[in-house]
C-alpha cells in the first residue's frame, strides 16, 4: 500500500544514571537497543516515532504515534494500547498520564505506548474505520487486504510481535457504560495472576473472538488483557485513576517497577466466567432502578418500561443473579435492546465488599500529584 516517507523519531536522551559502587555497575549490562519501525532507542531513553499507515484521498498522510520507554536495565517488553475502537477514548487519557508519570524514567525493560491505534476512528468519532469495519475483528490482517486489515497488521508487526505482554484498553459502545473490569482468554496462568495484580473490581475470564487482537495475540504466544471501563467518547476519572494504577500493578508484578505502597490493592478482584445481557421485553421509555456495579438477584426489579404518556408500564426484572458490569444509557428502547449486562459472580459477599471498597479506593489518591500528571 502507499507508504509516506518515515519521519524522524522524537528521541529523549538517557537519563545520567544515578551513582553506584564500582560492583553494582560490574554487574549491570545494558540492554541493547530497542528496535520498531527502522528506529533503534537506547537503553534508558524515550522516543516517540511515527509509523506510516497510509494516505488518504485528498493525500495527506496518517500515521501510526508510538511512545517507547526503553530501560536502562533488561527486562519485559510490553505494550499498551487504546483506541483500537476510536470513539473508547478513555485509554488515551490513561497513556497520557502513564508517559508524564515519574516511575516510567526508572523502568526495567520496554514499555511501547500505542495511545490511539484506530486513528481514523478517532477523528471522526467513531468505532470503525471509514469502510466500517471493526478493527478488532480484522487482526491479525493482511499487508494487501482492506484498510482496516493493513493497520491490524502493521499492529501485529510492528508492536504485537516485539512484545511479550499487552494491555489493551476499551470503554463500552456508545450510549453504553462499563464497570472497570479485566478480561481474559482462558487456560492462561499468566493472564490470570497479571489480572489480579491489575485489581480492577471483576475479572472476565472470557473466549477469545475471531478477528480479536487477543486471538491474534495469543496464537504468537502472547498474553493481552482487556482493561474495559466507561463509556464511548467520555472520560471518567474513576476508570482512568483504577486502569492507570492497574498499569503500573503490571509493571511492578513483572519485576519492571520496584514495590510502591502506594500501588498496593484496597479491594480484590472477583471472577465470573459467564455473563448475559437482560433486553427489553417491549420498546419505551425507561428507567433504570440499578446502575453498575450493583448486584441483582434473580426476580429483582431493575427497570421499568412504559408508553411515552405514561399510560402503560412493564417492570423489567433480572432473569440471572450477577453484577450488573454494563448498561444502556439510552432511556428510548426498542423491543430486544440490550438492557443490562450482568456477570454471574463465584462469591457474591466478595463482590459487595469489592463495590464498597471500590467507592473509596481513589479518593485523595497520593499516586496521582496533578503538577506532575494531571
Amino acid at each position: 500500500m502507499p507508504r509516506v516517507p518515515p519521519r524522524a523519531a522524537t528521541v529523549a536522551a538517557p537519563e545520567p544514571a544515578s551513582p553506584k559502587t564500582a560492583e553494582t555497575e560490574t554487574e549491570r549490562v545494558s540492554p541493547p537497543p530497542f528496535e520498531i519501525a527502522g528506529h533503534a532507542i537506547a537503553a534508558g531513553a524515550q522516543a516517540t516515532i511515527e509509523i506510516p499507515v497510509s494516505i488518504l484521498s485528498d493525500h495527506t498522510p496518517m500515521s501510526l504515534t508510538v511512545h517507547v520507554a526503553h530501560g536502562r536495565e533488561a527486562g519485559p517488553a510490553v505494550f499498551v494500547s487504546a483506541a483500537i475502537h476510536g470513539d473508547e477514548i478513555l485509554g488515551v487519557e490513561i497513556i497520557r498520564r502513564l508517559i508524564r508519570t515519574p516511575e516510567m524514567r526508572h523502568i526495567a525493560g520496554t514499555v511501547v505506548f500505542v495511545p490511539i491505534v484506530n486513528i481514523f476512528g478517532f477523528l471522526n468519532h467513531t468505532r470503525y474505520l471509514p469502510d466500517r469495519r471493526d478493527l478488532n475483528r480484522s487482526f491479525p490482517g493482511a499487508t494487501t487486504g482492506s484498510l482496516a486489515s493493513r493497520l491490524a497488521r502493521l499492529f501485529m508487526d510492528e508492536v504485537v510481535a516485539r512484545c511479550e505482554i499487552g494491555v489493551d484498553i476499551h470503554s463500552a459502545a456508545i450510549h453504553r457504560e462499563n464497570l472497570p473490569q479485566i478480561r481474559i482468554g482462558p487456560d492462561s496462568p499468566r493472564a490470570a495472576e497479571l489480572a489480579r495484580a491489575f485489581a480492577a473490581p471483576v475479572i472476565i475470564h472470557s473466549r477469545l473472538r475471531e478477528g480479536s487482537l487477543r486471538t491474534a495475540a495469543r496464537e504468537l504466544g502472547k498474553d493481552v488483557l482487556v482493561y474495559e471501563s466507561g463509556e464511548a467518547l467520555r472520560f471518567d476519572e474513576t476508570g482512568i485513576r483504577l486502569g492507570t494504577k492497574g498499569v503500573l500493578r503490571v509493571l511492578t508484578a513483572l519485576g519492571m517497577l520496584p514495590p510502591d505502597r502506594r500501588l498496593t490493592p484496597v479491594l480484590s478482584p472477583v471472577h465470573s466466567r459467564r455473563s448475559s445481557w437482560l433486553r427489553a421485553p417491549i420498546g419505551g421509555v425507561l428507567r433504570s432502578r440499578r446502575a453498575v456495579g450493583h448486584r441483582v438477584e434473580i426476580g429483582e426489579l431493575v427497570a421499568t418500561l412504559s408508553d411515552p404518556l405514561g399510560g402503560k408500564q412493564t417492570l423489567v426484572t433480572a432473569t440471572a443473579a450477577g453484577l450488573i458490569i454494563g448498561r444502556t444509557l439510552l432511556p428510548i428502547v426498542n423491543e430486544g435492546d440490550a438492557l443490562f449486562h450482568v456477570a454471574e459472580i463465584e462469591d457474591p459477599p466478595a463482590a459487595d465488599a469489592s463495590m464498597e471498597a471500590l467507592s473509596a479506593a481513589l479518593s485523595g489518591d497520593p499516586l496521582f500529584d496533578e503538577e506532575k500528571v494531571l
